[in-house]
């Protein structure tokens, strides 16, 4: 079934995002949307909030993190 050109450029504009993020891929072998772990150090006190406010939300406290920053 062969596609227009039309048809291509309407499918390419529509999903652009898309295509960014595979061609992203290609070059990083990562993707935008993935989640990475890291280290960080927090104080003792900060913690304490964090793992407070997991509870009364219902996040982790990663989420609580990203959603901040």
């Amino acid at each position: 079934m062969a596609l227009g050109k039309k048809k291509i450029n309407k499918i390419l504009k529509k999903y652009k995002k898309v295509f960014e993020a595979l061609e992203n891929y290609d070059k990083t072998h990562e993707l935008s949307f993935q989640r990475k772990r890291i280290d960080i150090t927090l104080s003792v006190e900060t913690i304490e909030k964090l793992r407070v406010m997991s509870k009364k939300t219902g996040k982790s406290v990663s989420r609580i993190i990203e959603e901040r920053v």
